[in-house]
């Protein structure tokens, strides 16, 4: 299988082509020629038999083909259980049990392992570029962490993620280097997506990146919804549907190409914070980024969300029929604070600021009628958060094994302006 660019002014490349750029030459994202046809998929033992499984047809014929079950193993050893909540039919799918502790991990651990296995025989070191609104940047840093031939730079909005992300971050040393910019996300990615079409740097100073606009990252988060969904579906003869909290739209683009590829997948909901970009658009205005705004869910702190470039490809521009496939709705900081309040005064229930947009969007559709099963997608675990979920809930979030281990590392950020210029000379130095 070959890939293309969204903008269609770039030849077609291989997937390992395509994971090892992160971006199109043309400044668009890669997607494949084709998708391939829905087939009748079977959950496998555990999600790597599902991924592998899954994953077989983009890796047609690709340099990696034959390494796909050993990536898919290396990549997902750990779980993502489907957690019944206390109201019926009601579902966390907990994607936290990872390194860092978010969903982020399942990508950029496959990406990790794919990109070492590429570059095993290299010269010349590769350095992937990130730019992160919490989450994604620490499970990038962590899956590359002393990868040989690899080093990764990692930009995030200074003051705009939570302590403990802040703290993931900075804490790795060694081939990771972590840049708190003075700006935003948006700027963030922004200056990441100049330095990824900048020609004479990339000459200079070989560069990739690890975020969701990377193929590496996207194609295996398919792999938990249909591990998910397909266990249902065997258990119970029907659908799952899913609200996914997002930002910059990889993790829900990964429910809904899965469901293209076949799962037994029901609705998709996009659930976001006050950043209203998505539920605009899906309400009938036109697509307008906007400056993001800052709120209790950081990592969804995203104006101009790079995937919908991918949504709008699989729907061949049409609007009127993506608008008829989706929905979207914003929950605001103080609702959230309440969601996350209530469900632990009444059901015991501990969620993530993110989780809890998720949770508030299903309660209401559950409220406007709205039947069958249905998951939240449980992005990140709430000891990340404490300083918004412990004061709500009056107690503290226990630590996972994991994330302890790196909040007892000492950690540093280097500071940049939010201009291009200091983002190149950092990386030529």
């Amino acid at each position: 299988m070959n890939f293309i660019s969204t903008r269609n002014a770039s030849s077609a490349a291989t997937l390992s082509q395509a994971i090892a750029a992160g971006l199109a030459p043309d400044g668009g994202l890669y997607v494949p020629e084709a998708l391939p046809a829905a087939r009748d998929l079977r959950a496998g033992r555990d999600i790597a038999e599902t991924a592998a499984a899954l994953l077989q047809p983009f890796f047609a014929g690709d340099a990696l083909e034959g390494q796909l079950a050993s990536i898919c193993r290396e990549a997902f050893d750990f779980p993502a259980p489907l957690v019944p909540l206390a109201t019926p039919g009601d579902h966390v799918l907990e994607l936290f049990h990872g390194p860092t502790a978010a969903f982020k991990d399942f990508g950029a651990r496959f990406l990790a392992a794919s990109l070492a296995r590429l570059r095993r025989d290299a010269t010349t070191p590769l350095t992937i570029l990130v730019a992160t609104s919490g989450d994604t940047g620490a499970a990038v840093a962590a899956a590359f962490h002393r990868q040989p031939g690899l080093r990764v730079v990692v930009l995030y909005p200074d003051g705009r993620v939570s302590p403990r992300q802040a703290h993931q971050l900075g804490c790795l040393g060694d081939n990771i280097a972590a840049l708190r910019v003075a700006g935003s996300f948006d700027d963030c990615q922004a200056l990441v997506k100049r330095a990824l079409n900048d020609a004479d740097l990339q000459a200079r100073a070989p560069l990739s990146s690890a975020n969701s606009i990377s193929l590496g990252r996207l194609l295996p988060q398919m792999s938990y919804y249909a591990h998910a969904a397909l266990a249902h579906s065997a258990a119970t003869g029907g659908v799952l549907n899913f609200v996914v909290p997002t930002g910059n739209l990889g993790n829900a683009q990964a429910a809904i190409l899965a469901r293209a590829l076949g799962v037994p997948l029901g609705r998709i909901v996009l659930a976001t914070n006050a950043n209203r970009v998505l539920p605009d658009f899906f309400a009938g205005a036109d697509y307008a980024p906007q400056a993001s705004v800052a709120t209790l869910a950081n990592a969804m702190d995203v104006g101009a969300p790079s995937n919908f470039e991918r949504l709008r490809w699989l729907y061949r521009g049409d609007d009127a029929a993506l608008r008829a496939a989706f929905a979207s709705a914003s929950v605001d900081d103080a609702t959230i604070r309440e969601v996350i309040a209530r469900r632990h005064r009444e059901y015991g229930e501990i969620h993530c600021p993110h989780t809890a947009t998720a949770v508030k969007v299903l309660e209401d559709l559950r409220a406007a009628g709205e039947g069958g099963d249905w998951a939240a997608a449980a992005t990140a675990h709430p000891a990340k958060f404490e300083s918004v979920v412990e004061p709500l809930i009056g107690r503290a979030v226990e630590v996972p094994p994991a994330l302890a281990e790196l909040l007892a590392r000492p950690a540093h950020a280097e500071p940049i302006p939010a201009e291009y210029a200091a983002l190149r000379d950092r990386l030529l130095a």
